[in-house]
């Protein structure tokens, strides 16, 4: 299985828009951070997670030339404002449709942005199509399995997913944008040889968790490594990477993990 870390900022990207706060070494790249989202091969099977605001550029610098489904953890803006530029992958698919799961609140946001979208084709050639179906438990694929869980993120929930591939047994756990990680989650990634975890600022947060619970909830999960994404400008890679156990890191865009 491959992971590619194709985002790992927060909401307004890092460096942020009119960034004048100290601290943030602006030279080191893994400090410039596109919204959150992550591409997963899994025996052949390219899945993505989340299209934010930059999903064209990230597609373009990370080479990803293919998707067979898609999968939305949530409806908020940095999460699905770059799902137009799927377009190009249906017609790579010759016309067909993409396969879109997500949660109800979700797959509603999709509707409401991308009324013209949501059909079996694209109305014309170089328009998106997309097959829209509420995420199962579990998504039994011939490649692997997608165990899916509902993990507390404010007014929504988001998906947190779990992916174990057929061919090598290998599983990854990915929960970003959520306030913790509950028992059902945890049970799920029970001997996940990665983790991802969301870990947005040093400080707390109402509707995500911060280092010190994303680092707790990592030690106690124990996976043979973890790492964090969804970091806000209040993160310089190095300066909190310092602080961490040594098998949690802080992920950066453009990582590719072989698992």
């Amino acid at each position: 299985m491959e992971i590619i870390f194709m985002g790992t900022g927060t909401s307004q990207g890092v460096p942020m828009i009119a960034h004048h706060s100290e601290g943030l070494d602006l030279d080191n790249p893994k400090n410039w951070r596109g919204r959150t989202s992550i591409h997963v091969v899994m025996d052949g099977l390219h899945i993505q997670v989340d299209a934010g605001q930059e999903f064209r550029l990230q597609c373009l610098h990370n080479k990803i030339e293919w998707i067979d489904l898609v999968l939305l953890t949530h409806g908020h803006a940095d999460h699905i404002l770059g799902m137009d530029d799927l377009r190009r992958f249906c017609d790579l698919r010759d016309g067909q449709a993409l396969p879109v799961y997500s949660t109800p609140e979700g797959l509603q946001r999709v509707r409401s942005i991308y009324p013209y979208a949501i059909r079996e084709r694209p109305e014309f050639r170089g328009y998106p199509a997309f097959h829209l179906t509420e995420m199962p438990a579990l998504l039994d694929l011939p490649q692997g399995t997608i165990h899916s869980t509902l993990l507390p993120h404010g007014r929504v929930d988001t998906l947190g997913l779990v992916f174990t591939e057929r061919s090598s047994g290998k599983k990854v756990a990915y929960f970003t944008d959520c306030k913790q990680v509950t028992s059902t989650a945890r049970e799920l990634a029970r001997g996940a040889d990665v983790v991802i975890l969301d870990a947005l600022r040093p400080e707390e947060h109402p509707t995500h968790m911060n280092i010190a619970e994303a680092t707790a909830t990592a030690l106690l999960l124990d996976a043979p490594a973890s790492w964090f994404v969804h970091m806000t400008s209040h993160v310089d890679h190095e300066r909190e990477q310092a602080h961490l156990p040594p098998t949690i890191r802080f992920a950066w865009d453009g990582l590719r993990l072989k698992v």
